[in-house]
């Protein structure tokens, strides 16, 4: 068995294999994971190699090209966890130290092509699949503002007396509303915020305007979050709401906003964003969103095909040093609001280690933050009902919310 270690770690161990009535297990796999026709047959029973060469004293034993079949088996590639397991069938004529050698050589090339193929994550969940998971239309659909991007979606639970806590929901796209075909909306949270729902929470799924539409950008996004959240307040007076017990629930560009309007306390009083009173939120859940976006900056384009921390600002942090100042959560530690930053180890938009330098940072102004890593998800797993990240992420929304306290 050859395992390649993400990213870039390569460990080759050529394991032993049991085998069985109708097929050969790899270790570490029960027989449910086997991999098909992944066997090495190196001819190594000793009656098996004498009969071989007595077939062959009379024969050069030089071996070409022509005797030596091997057969890729891409279809047998598979993820456990942290690592690519690659099925390997081969067959031959040749001795097992000219087998070894083209092992090597198959091995290195497989490496490379994994490691570089364009569909290397089209295992991993994408915007289109998010949407199309289920969802439950919302109870009520209400403006906070005149602009036509300026709305939220409230549901409720069903069933439930007294006050209930709210999840706020803001979803991502890179601050942008549109990606070719693809529109970045409140549809992509959709599914989470039923799925949150249906736990027994409310769930304001909030709309903002974003840097490719009119008034978004600098200052338009950061008002209307801010805007929206605060509308609880008088959503609460129609509503059973409970507003002592109000998280945010940011995803990728949702994470950096949520995290940011719940440090608005932070901001200094001369700010355009400062509130007297802002709502308090009890804390934040931000599933692989930026924390610190002057970390961000440099890889923007990588992250998201062009610079849009760049347009969301106005500049890059030497420009206008002033706003980053203001719009990075990283800028205003410790936030005294307790974080749970949840992100993929696959996750090639923002990537891991952001989360994590940001929790180092932030543990070190003296804040609450605890980064998770969940092993198979990459950027949208964590806000997909029933994919390998789900559970630690309503986990950790119903803990910090409290559900089920009365």
């Amino acid at each position: 068995m050859i395992k390649i270690n993400y990213p870039g770690d390569v460990a080759a161990y050529l394991g032993p294999m049991e085998k069985t009535a109708s097929h050969r297990t790899l270790p570490g796999l029960s027989t449910r994971q086997v991999l098909p026709d992944a066997t090495l047959d190196l001819r190594r029973n000793p009656q098996v190699r004498r009969e071989h060469e007595l077939r062959h004293t009379t024969r050069n034993r030089r071996i070409d090209a022509e005797k030596l079949e091997v057969s890729v088996l891409c279809s047998a590639v598979q993820r456990t966890d942290e690592a690519l397991v690659l099925g390997l069938n081969v067959s031959s004529h040749a001795d097992g130290e000219h087998i070894m050698r083209w092992i090597i050589i198959v091995t290195a090339i497989a490496i490379l092509f994994n490691a570089r193929r364009p569909d290397a994550q089209s295992r991993f969940l994408g915007p289109e699949q998010v949407n199309a998971l289920p969802s439950v239309a919302p109870d009520h659909r209400i403006r906070y503002g005149p602009d036509t991007e300026q709305f939220g979606e409230l549901r409720l639970p069903h069933g439930m007396s007294g006050r209930v806590p709210v999840a706020v929901v803001l979803h991502g796209g890179c601050w942008k509303a549109t990606h070719g075909d693809l529109v970045a909306d409140v549809q992509n949270t959709a599914p989470l915020a039923s799925a949150l729902t249906e736990l027994g929470m409310a769930t304001w799924n909030l709309e903002y305007r974003r840097i490719d539409q009119p008034g978004g950008g600098w200052p338009g996004t950061f008002e209307d979050v801010a805007h929206g959240v605060d509308l609880l307040r008088t959503l609460a007076r129609s509503y059973p709401l409970d507003l002592t017990r109000v998280v945010i629930v940011g995803h990728s560009a949702g994470g950096h906003l949520g995290t940011w309007v719940a440090a608005r306390k932070r901001l200094p009083r001369q700010s355009r964003f400062f509130s007297e009173d802002p709502l308090p939120i009890r804390g934040v859940v931000n599933l692989a969103g930026p924390a610190d976006l002057e970390s961000l900056w440099p890889m923007e384009q990588q992250a998201c095909g062009e610079p849009v921390v760049t347009r969301l600002l106005g500049g890059s942090p030497a420009e206008v040093p002033e706003r980053y100042a203001e719009a990075s959560p990283a800028n205003l530690l410790p936030l005294d609001v307790r974080q749970v930053l949840i992100t993929g180890a696959h996750d090639r938009v923002v990537l891991p280690v952001l989360a994590q330098r940001y929790e180092e940072r932030a543990r070190a102004a003296g804040d609450d933050v605890t980064t998770i890593v969940v092993a198979d998800a990459a950027h949208f797993e964590v806000i997909a009902p029933g994919s390998t990240a789900w559970m630690m992420v309503k986990t950790t929304v119903a803990s910090m919310i409290e559900l089920g306290r009365k």
